[in-house]
C-alpha cells in the first residue's frame, strides 16, 4: 500500500490528537461518577436548564488555603476534574465534581494548587463514550492556558494567581472623539527584520525601546490609541491541507494556520502565542506552560500607557474556535451554543459555531471576561468582531457594567454579521465601523467599484453623502447613521480586504489582481498618482468629524504579496492578498525597508494626526459650525469652512482626475497647513481671494490669530 507525505502526516495528526485527548485517561485515581451524579442532581431539562443563572465565582481560585473550581454546565450528567502537576503529563489526579441546583460543578481541595494544570471531562445524556475517554476541556474561565500546537489546539488550563505591579498605571481617560486608533496585529509589528527588535512577533518586541519598529514608530507616527487583532487565546491551527479530519476537509487553507486570531479559544487567558522565543518555536509542543504571557501582556500594556497611547482590544465573541476540541462544544452544547431542531451548530458568522449569548450565563461569561480585562489588564477598550451576532441585551448590559469601573471605556463594533444595523448600536451608545465612508471615499472594490478618490461615485454616493460624511454621517442627513459623531469609526482600510495602498494599485491598474509581481520592492514604491491618491484619502479621513482609525502599514501604503514558497501549495503566490488571516509570513509582517520608500507618505499622516491632535475643530466642530461651499461644476470638488470657538478653517478637495478647482476663500489673509506636498500646523504660505486646487489633491487653510 502507497501513502503519500501528506496521507502519513495526516494520520499522524489524528494520532496525535488521539494520543493527547486520551492520554489522560490513564489515571492515577479513576473514579466514575455517572450513576451517583444521575442519581443525585436535580433532574431537569434543556429548556428549563436555558434559564439558569447563578453568581457564583466561577473558574480556579484559592480561598483560606483551598484551591476551589467551578464550572457551569446544566445539560451535563456528569464531571470529572483532572489536576497535573505538569504540562506534559500524561497522568494526573482525578477527582469528581458535585452538581448544584443552579448548574455549577464544583469541587474543593485543602491544597494551594498554584501552577498546576487542569481540565474537565463531562459526560453527556447522549454520550456513548465512557467520561474517562472524552476530550479534555479548559475551564472556560482559566486565566492562563497552555496549548499543544498542532491541529485540534488540545489545552490545559493553569491555576494561575495574580501577581503585578502595576505602579500608578491608570487607564487612559480619552474623549471618543479625540481617538486616533491604529489597528495592528502584535505579531506581524515586529516579526520582519526590519523592526531590529530584540524580541521580534512578541509583546516584549512591540514595546522594545530599542527597535526600529513596535512603539517606537507607533509614537513617532503620532496616533494616540493601538487596537490590536485577538490576542486572547486561539486556535492557531487549521486542518492538515487536502485532508478531512474530524469532519472538516480543508480545501481553502494551504498554509494550516490561523494567524489573525478570529478563533478564541480562551476568554480570559492573554495568547501565548505572542510570548514565544520565536527562534526557539516548534509545532507539536506544548507553549504558555509557564503562563509567562500573562505579566507580559501588562508589561505591553503599561509601556503604552507610559506613552499616552490607549490599548483596544479586538474580542470574538460571537462564535467560539470551529476546529479544536475541549471547550464550550464539549462542556455544555445545548446550553451555549444556537442550534437548529436538529441540533446542529447554527453559523451565521460563517465560522462553523455561533454563541447563544442571549443565556444569561453566557451573558455573563461575556460581560465577566470584558470587565476582567479591564480590571486586571487595564485595557481601555474593546472591538466586537461581527457585534450584531450578540443579542441587544447583552449588549446593552456590557457597557452598562463596564462604564461602571471606567465611564471611558470604548466600544466599537462591527455592525453586521447576523444583520447590519449601525443605527442600533448609536441607539445604545456604542460606536461602529462606518462602511460607509469606507466604500464612498474609497470604494467597494478596486474591479468595478471604485469610489470619490477616482474620481467615481459608487453605489448611491454623491456630493450630497460626501458632506455627510465630514460631519460625522448623521441620522439627520439622508441615510446617515449615527445619534453622534463620537459613534462614526472613520476608516478606508482595516485587516480585511485589499489594503488602501493595494485597492490604489488595483484601482489604478498599476497591477492586476491576479498579477505574478516579480519585484516586490519595486511595487512597494508608490508613483505620483498612487501617492496622491493615498494622500486625498489621508486628508479627507483626518478632517472627517468622528472617530479615526488607520490599518498599520496604510500610512505607508503597504502592499501584502504572497512570497512564492515550493513547499507551499498556494496558487495565488506572487499575488496580492486581500485575506490573509492565515499567512504568519511576510505578507502580513510590516516592513519598514517599504516605509522608508514611502517616507514622504508616513510624514503627510504623521502632519495630518499633528493638526487632527492640535485642533478641537476636527473633533469637536458641531453640524452648524461646518458650512459648506455652494457646489461648483466640478463634481468631485468639494469645500467647507470651520468655525469652532474662534478657530476658523478652510478645507478644499478636488477629486477629479484631471481638472482643477477654483475657491474663494472667505475674506482675508489665511496661512496654508496642508497642501498636496506637506501637511502639519505650520504655515507653509500665506493667500487671499481666489485659489486653485490640483486634481486629486486637497489644502488646508487657518485663519492666523488676532
Amino acid at each position: 500500500m502507497k501513502f503519500s507525505s501528506r496521507g502519513i502526516l495526516a494520520f499522524a495528526a489524528c494520532f496525535i490528537f488521539l494520543k493527547i485527548t486520551n492520554m489522560f485517561g490513564s489515571e492515577a485515581v479513576f473514579v466514575d461518577t455517572r450513576i451517583n451524579s444521575v442519581k443525585n442532581a436535580k433532574k431537569t431539562s434543556i429548556e428549563e436548564n436555558a434559564t439558569l443563572y447563578s453568581s457564583k465565582k466561577l473558574g480556579s481560585f484559592i480561598e483560606n488555603g483551598k484551591t476551589y473550581f467551578r464550572l457551569f454546565a446544566p445539560n451535563a450528567l456528569a464531571a470529572n476534574l483532572y489536576v497535573f502537576d505538569n504540562v506534559e503529563d500524561s497522568e494526573g489526579r482525578v477527582y469528581p465534581l458535585t452538581k448544584f441546583d443552579d448548574g455549577v460543578w464544583e469541587f474543593s481541595i485543602k491544597e494551594n494548587l498554584i501552577g498546576k494544570f487542569y481540565g474537565f471531562r463531562l459526560q453527556h445524556i447522549n454520550d456513548v463514550q465512557d467520561i474517562s475517554e472524552k476530550p479534555l476541556c479548559i475551564d472556560p474561565y482559566a486565566k492562563a492556558v497552555a496549548t499543544y500546537t498542532s491541529y485540534f489546539n488540545p489545552r490545559k488550563s493553569i491555576v494561575y494567581e495574580e501577581d503585578y505591579d502595576w505602579d500608578e498605571d491608570k487607564w487612559i481617560q480619552r474623549d471618543w472623539r479625540d481617538l486616533i486608533i491604529y489597528e495592528m496585529h502584535v505579531r506581524d509589528m515586529t516579526a520582519h527584520p526590519s523592526s531590529k527588535s530584540e524580541k521580534p512577533g512578541t509583546y516584549n518586541g512591540l514595546i522594545d525601546e530599542n527597535a526600529k519598529g513596535g512603539i517606537n514608530y507607533i509614537k513617532k507616527l503620532g496616533v494616540n490609541t493601538v487596537e490590536l487583532l485577538p490576542a486572547q487565546d486561539f486556535g492557531y491551527c487549521e486542518a492538515p491541507y487536502k485532508e478531512k479530519m474530524n469532519g472538516k476537509f480543508n480545501t481553502w487553507n494551504p498554509y494550516e494556520r490561523n494567524h489573525w486570531g478570529y478563533m478564541t479559544a480562551a476568554y480570559f487567558a492573554p495568547a501565548s502565542y505572542y510570548a514565544q522565543d520565536w527562534d526557539k518555536f516548534k509545532w507539536n509542543e506544548w507553549i504558555g506552560g509557564d503562563a509567562k504571557q500573562v505579566n507580559q501582556f501588562k508589561d505591553m500594556v503599561k509601556a503604552f500607557h507610559k506613552n499616552k497611547i490607549a490599548v483596544i482590544m479586538d474580542v470574538v465573541y460571537n462564535h467560539l474556535s470551529e476546529y479544536e476540541i475541549g471547550n464550550l462544544k464539549e462542556i455544555d452544547k445545548e446550553y451555549y451554543f444556537r442550534l437548529d431542531e436538529k441540533g446542529n451548530f447554527i453559523a451565521e458568522s460563517y465560522c462553523g459555531n455561533d454563541l447563544k449569548t442571549e443565556a444569561p450565563m453566557t451573558r455573563r461569561l461575556i460581560i465577566d471576561s470584558i470587565l476582567y480585562w479591564m480590571k486586571d489588564y487595564h485595557v481601555d477598550g474593546f472591538r466586537f468582531d461581527l457585534g450584531k451576532l450578540l443579542d441587544w441585551e447583552t449588549i446593552e448590559a456590557i457597557i452598562h457594567e463596564a462604564r461602571k469601573i471606567n465611564p471611558n471605556v470604548v466600544f466599537v463594533c462591527e455592525p453586521w454579521g447576523g444583520g447590519y444595523d449601525p443605527k442600533g448600536f448609536s441607539l445604545r451608545d456604542w460606536a461602529s465601523w462606518n462602511d460607509q465612508i469606507r466604500n464612498g471615499i474609497k470604494g467597494e472594490n478596486p474591479k468595478d467599484g471604485l469610489g470619490w478618490i477616482f474620481g467615481n461615485w459608487f453605489g448611491n454616493n454623491n456630493y450630497e453623502r460626501i458632506k455627510s460624511y465630514v460631519r460625522g454621517t448623521l441620522v439627520r442627513d439622508s441615510l446617515g447613521l449615527f445619534q453622534r459623531k463620537e459613534h462614526s469609526v472613520n476608516y478606508l482600510a482595516s485587516h480585511d480586504g485589499y489594503t488602501l495602498g493595494d485597492f490604489i494599485r488595483i484601482g489604478n491598474k498599476s497591477v492586476k489582481p491576479d498579477q505574478i509581481i516579480k519585484n516586490i520592492d519595486k511595487n512597494a514604491a508608490l508613483d505620483e498618482k498612487q501617492l496622491k491618491q493615498n494622500k486625498l484619502a489621508a486628508l479627507f479621513l483626518l478632517t472627517s468629524q468622528g472617530l479615526t482609525m488607520i490599518h498599520s502599514g496604510q500610512e505607508f501604503a503597504r502592499s501584502k504579496v504572497i512570497p512564492i514558497n515550493a513547499k507551499i501549495d498556494d496558487k495565488h503566490q506572487g499575488m496580492i492578498d486581500h485575506n490573509s488571516y492565515e499567512k504568519d509570513n511576510e505578507v502580513n509582517y510590516i516592513n519598514y525597508d517599504h516605509a522608508d520608500k514611502n517616507q514622504d507618505l508616513i510624514d503627510y499622516y504623521g502632519g495630518l494626526i499633528e493638526l487632527r491632535k492640535a485642533y478641537r475643530a476636527f473633533r469637536y466642530a458641531n453640524y452648524d459650525e461646518i458650512t459648506f461651499y455652494p457646489k461648483i461644476e466640478n463634481e468631485f470638488a468639494l469645500g467647507y469652512t470651520i468655525d469652532y470657538h474662534g478657530d476658523q478653517f478652510v478645507v478644499l478637495f478636488n477629486a477629479d482626475q484631471s481638472q482643477s478647482a477654483s475657491f474663494k476663500l472667505p475674506d482675508g489673509e489665511w496661512e496654508l497647513v496642508v497642501n498636496s506636498e506637506e501637511a502639519g500646523i505650520k504655515t507653509l504660505n500665506r493667500f487671499m481671494g481666489t485659489t486653485t486646487i490640483e486634481p486629486i489633491s486637497g489644502a488646508v487653510f487657518r485663519k492666523p490669530a488676532n
